[in-house]
């Protein structure tokens, strides 16, 4: 709290905000007057033509201490959110008055009393508080952390997605000479990943919990190791279960309609690929007029889809929560959003015939059985992912700051063992 009052004065708020204990009040090292501060510290000065603390080793070890500044004037606030910038920390200052202004500009993020501050101060801020209410500082806060993880989840769903439908589309082509995805069904699986995905994964409601976080350092890229995990470990799973179904579906995929079966395999789909593995035709145009779209193919658009359709609970949680399913009985808006796509998925596969390029007949019971049985496995792999540690995984630009701090604790643990 820095505060123009005097220090006794100071100090009687402080204790009433728990800022302060009454074991601290006599420790100078937490309350301190701003002309005292800004002697120790050695002001400001320009260093490489940046302002920095003067004596910024002093600075350090006194700010895990310090709680209160008195009397303090616009240089000493200014002073003191250049020490704590200096220092890696995010700084948000609130003010009313004209000798605030200073220090809000300087400031990260700088709120501003809308009703009773002054034309200088609204002017330097960032935010303008219009009800002159702290409590609105801490809703602003967590709602921005909110919308920061809203749009996490997205781009770690949007992401899976697009890794997993590249690698299918783009091996499948070369090997099988055609693609297991058509552009048709891509467009479908667009749809649902930009339009309604966002939708769904945008609705998260802010809670209480975000404000127990460590601030975002201003280094951080949006696209976090822990996300990365998730996305390749999600993508590569998706595509080593569709390649297997998709290169042996005549061993693995039951066939009840005696016109799909694969005379070599009875009881088993009819391998959709158009070659087999010693360059035979397997799929060839005249099966194509026959039968229309491969049932086979089908059956993996159907799989792929449904993982992705699963794997939306598991975008719900970016930070390793185990249980994916928290909360979202409150959200109606993922939940219909999750049952229009579900029921447009079932009636693309059993009724979109021409116009999706998958079987006229659909698939029969014991297929879409295991298409469900495939996508839940998201599910699962959503939770082993999780047990494998952060650092394991490729590293994009900073670590968080959470991560740091874990992984330091860690290190400290280590050397103590």
């Amino acid at each position: 709290m820095v505060t123009g009052d005097n220090i006794v004065t100071a100090r009687a708020i402080a204790i009433n905000c728990n800022i302060l204990t009454k074991d601290q009040l006599e420790d100078t090292r937490c309350c301190m007057e701003g002309p005292e501060f800004y002697e120790k510290m050695g002001g400001i000065v320009v260093r490489n033509g940046k302002e920095e603390v003067g004596n910024f080793k002093v600075f350090k070890e006194m700010m895990p201490y310090m709680k209160v500044m008195a009397r303090s004037r616009p240089e000493d606030k200014y002073l003191m959110v250049t020490g704590l910038r200096q220092m890696g920390c995010t700084v948000a200052v609130t003010g009313d008055g004209t000798n605030d202004a200073p220090a809000l500009k300087k400031a990260d993020v700088g709120f501003a009393m809308g009703k009773t501050g002054t034309d200088v101060c609204k002017e330097a801020a960032d935010i303008l508080i219009t009800d002159d209410n702290f409590s609105s500082i801490v809703k602003a806060c967590m709602w921005g952390r909110n919308v920061f993880d809203n749009i996490k989840r997205f781009l770690q769903f949007q992401l899976t997605v697009n890794v997993g439908a590249c690698i299918i589309t783009f091996i499948g082509a070369i090997i099988g000479k055609e693609s297991p995805l058509q552009p048709i069904q891509l467009l479908w699986v667009n749809l649902i990943m930009d339009s309604l995905a966002s939708l769904a994964l945008a609705t998260e409601m802010p809670k209480p919990e975000l404000l127990l976080r460590m601030p975002q350092n201003r280094e951080d890229y949006i696209v976090s190791r822990k996300m990365i995990k998730h996305i390749l470990g999600q993508a590569l799973w998706q595509c080593s279960v569709l390649f297997t179904f998709l290169f042996a579906g005549e061993y693995l995929i039951p066939e009840s309609v005696p016109k799909y079966e694969y005379p070599k395999r009875p009881g088993f789909v009819f391998p959709g690929r158009a070659d087999d593995w010693d360059g035979t035709e397997l799929y060839t145009k005249e099966k194509y007029y026959e039968l229309g779209a491969s049932r086979h193919l089908t059956f993996i658009f159907n799989a792929f889809v449904f993982m992705q359709i699963f794997n939306m609970f598991n975008a719900r949680k970016i930070h390793d929560e185990w249980n994916v399913f928290e909360g979202i009985h409150k959200n109606f808006i993922f939940i219909g959003i999750w049952c229009i796509i579900v029921a447009g998925q079932g009636l693309i596969c059993q009724l979109g015939s021409i116009v999706f390029v998958v079987s006229p007949d659909g698939l029969d019971g014991p297929q879409w059985g295991i298409c469900l049985l495939i996508g839940s496995s998201s599910l699962v792999t959503n939770l082993v992912l999780k047990c494998i540690p952060d650092w394991l995984c490729p590293k994009i630009g900073q670590d968080s700051v959470d991560d740091r701090r874990k992984e330091a604790a860690a290190q400290k643990r280590n050397q103590a063992k």
